[in-house]
């Protein structure tokens, strides 16, 4: 008798697993927008109350410290009281806080709810990925994890729309654009009530019959005659460490993965807002460029969606993150030129966009598939929160390293992080084509 796992593996993708996508994938492209936008606020606080370099840097750097401890919570809790509940949760604590920061009066203030809102962000994401990877067919699975991955684009597309229309039309603009962001407290309802529950999840705490009944649901979505599997009380296991002999070397390598990309990616979006801007392209002109560099976001996860199936994670992930620090190189020397060449800056900055956001892609894929259930949530978890600690430390470390060599060192360094994140996904395990681990 086949498992339930291995009825929901042989199934056809149906309009079932799109809309868990989707529905999982527009929480996905909120919490990009609010992250997207909080460059381009940066960009217009800089001029607005005349900020320096370093309190910047503490505005876009207070949000990742956020996501480091709401990574590590989130991925706990939801090996505990379930993905569903937890990626609802989220959505309305980031949703909220969001919305309140719009009425900041200090940088204070702005500082302290940018933290409520990165606990939020940080523990949605590697919860929603390791939904949606749980219900997807083995054929396809890293497919459609990158495909929710990609939904990641539209909503920092969307930043940029919001950062080049709404924030420089009026002084308040920035905090119209922060307001919006309140969209996912509403969101959350939608994901508590109309999203499923892991069926995995389900079966490890002993809810065998809820487990059954979506199992089910999906099989006649697919017109498959349900086959009820056996059913057996699966008492929830002690989870196996992240760090025991079995786990230690793909965790430390999957770690070393979320520290260099995290360090690059954010460094990088988060201060080219600002620093295009504070040369001679200008507010609105520099707004632009970058909403242009955004796009490249999405033939990026294209590309990585295609190729995960067919050269494999490990292979994907690696080849994304070696084109990720040759392109740093490259736009590192063209946003040093005086005056600023519009073709160099946005073609590198495209490249960058393209293969740093098809590594994403594809890392999103690996995460959930190197752990078993019990641990699926936590691994995941803690390898996101290790990451969030290099984003938080990644726009930090911009204004002295642009005193100490100017922006070909800023980029050098971030080309230097995504070599050494490559050499860790050489170290992870393939898991193309294979059931995930009970």
């Amino acid at each position: 008798m086949q498992s339930r796992s291995d009825r929901l593996d042989r199934l056809p993708f149906t309009r079932r697993h799109a809309r868990l996508l989707l529905g999982s994938g527009l929480g996905w492209a909120l919490d990009a927008m609010d992250v997207g936008l909080i460059g381009f606020v940066m960009a217009a606080l800089a001029k607005q109350w005349s900020l320096s370099a370093v309190t910047l840097g503490w505005i876009g750097s207070i949000g990742f410290a956020g996501m480091a401890v709401g990574a590590s919570l989130g991925g706990l809790l939801a090996d505990r009281i379930g993905r569903r509940q937890v990626f609802a949760l989220t959505l309305l604590v980031y949703g909220l806080a969001t919305g309140a920061a719009a009425l900041s009066v200090s940088v204070a203030m702005l500082v302290a709810l940018r933290f409520v809102v990165g606990i939020g962000l940080g523990a949605e994401l590697p919860v929603a990925s390791t939904l949606v990877s749980e219900y997807a067919p083995r054929r396809i699975r890293g497919r459609v994890v990158v495909a929710l991955e990609a939904f990641w684009a539209l909503g920092w597309i969307f930043a940029a729309l919001l950062g080049f229309f709404l924030i420089p039309a009026s002084p308040a603009g920035w905090r119209w654009a922060l307001a919006v962001g309140m969209v996912p407290a509403a969101y959350a309802l939608y994901v508590r009530f109309r999203l499923p529950e892991s069926v995995r999840f389900l079966e490890r705490h002993g809810r065998v019959e809820e487990a059954e009944a979506a199992v089910q649901l999906y099989e006649r979505a697919a017109g498959v005659q349900p086959t009820r599997s056996e059913l057996v009380e699966i008492a929830a296991p002690r989870a196996e460490s992240i760090w025991s002999p079995a786990l230690r070397r793909r965790t430390a390598a999957l770690w070393a993965v979320w520290f260099g990309i995290n360090l690059s990616y954010y460094g990088a979006f988060t201060w080219i807002p600002t620093l295009l801007s504070a040369g001679d392209a200008g507010l609105t002109r520099s707004f632009a460029w970058t909403l242009v560099i955004t796009l490249a976001q999405v033939p990026g996860y294209a590309a990585a969606a295609v190729l995960i199936e067919v050269w494999g994670r490990r292979a994907t992930l690696a080849t994304f993150l070696a084109g990720s620090a040759a392109a740093a190189m490259l736009f590192g020397w063209a946003v040093s030129q005086q005056p600023l060449v519009a073709g160099w800056v946005i073609g590198s900055g495209c490249l960058l966009s393209f293969f740093n956001l098809g590594a994403w892609g594809a890392l999103y894929a690996v995460g959930p598939e190197v752990y078993p259930t019990a641990s699926r949530g936590t691994g995941t978890g803690a390898a996101a929160a290790f990451g969030r600690v290099a984003a938080m430390v990644a726009p930090l470390c911009v204004p002295p390293l642009l005193t100490a060599g100017g922006r070909p060192l800023v980029f050098g360094t971030f080309a230097v992080a995504f070599a050494v994140a490559t050499v860790g996904a050489l170290f992870l395990p393939e898991r193309r084509g294979q059931t995930l681990a009970a």
